[in-house]
């Protein structure tokens, strides 16, 4: 059966080398990346996601930030290769920073209390909704990106940089820009090992 969502799906990998020779303006590319996050699914329409989205200069100073926090706490042996790693995020257009407002997890706890223990729950899940939209959206443009976690180890700084409100909760770093380089075979497990079809 031909289904364009999961051609779109199959497109979303993860791609280490970026560049910077992409077409599509800035602009587009934050649209796009706002259209997605905005039609992504959340538990009672609670809308709990939230982006801050970096371009050229600023992209790069979130990886200098993180390349300054995680020397804090690396072994100084072997860090070359770890900021190596961290200024290849840099190296491309821009970086999406993930965030899940608290405030609004807080206020849907209160009230609906049946169900508070689950909005934390609900609130991840949704967070996790809007990167995969964003990166296949973008994997669909024909936009390189990998999803990254160095929260909580940049949080503070980053907020201190950025202005960003307390009670927004980072969960994840989207780099993104031009495929550099190709990619391989995907492995995957066996069907049998992951699903049940019944009945």
């Amino acid at each position: 059966m031909s289904n364009a969502y999961l051609d779109a799906l199959k497109k979303r990998r993860t791609q280490y080398s970026l560049g910077r020779n992409l077409s599509v303006s800035k602009e587009a590319l934050a649209s796009l990346i706002q259209e997605a996050i905005k039609h992504s699914p959340s538990s009672f329409n609670s809308q709990s996601s939230r982006a801050v989205i970096l371009f050229g200069a600023e992209s790069e100073k979130l990886w200098d930030i993180a390349i300054d926090e995680v020397r804090k706490v690396a072994p100084a042996e072997g860090f070359d290769k770890t900021e190596a790693k961290l200024k290849s995020f840099a190296a491309g257009v821009g970086t999406v920073l993930f965030y899940e407002d608290q405030d609004v997890v807080r206020s849907l706890q209160e009230k609906f209390a049946l169900y508070a223990d689950n909005f934390p729950v609900w609130s991840e899940q949704a967070g996790g909704m809007a990167q995969l939209a964003v990166w296949t959206a973008l994997a669909n443009a024909g936009v390189g990106a990998s999803l990254q976690h160095y929260n909580p180890l940049i949080d503070a700084a980053v907020a201190r940089q950025w202005d960003v409100p307390a009670y927004w909760k980072l969960r994840a770093q989207m780099p993104f820009g031009s495929n550099e380089n190709g990619f391989g075979d995907k492995p995957f497990m066996d069907d049998a090992e992951r699903f049940r079809v019944i009945g």
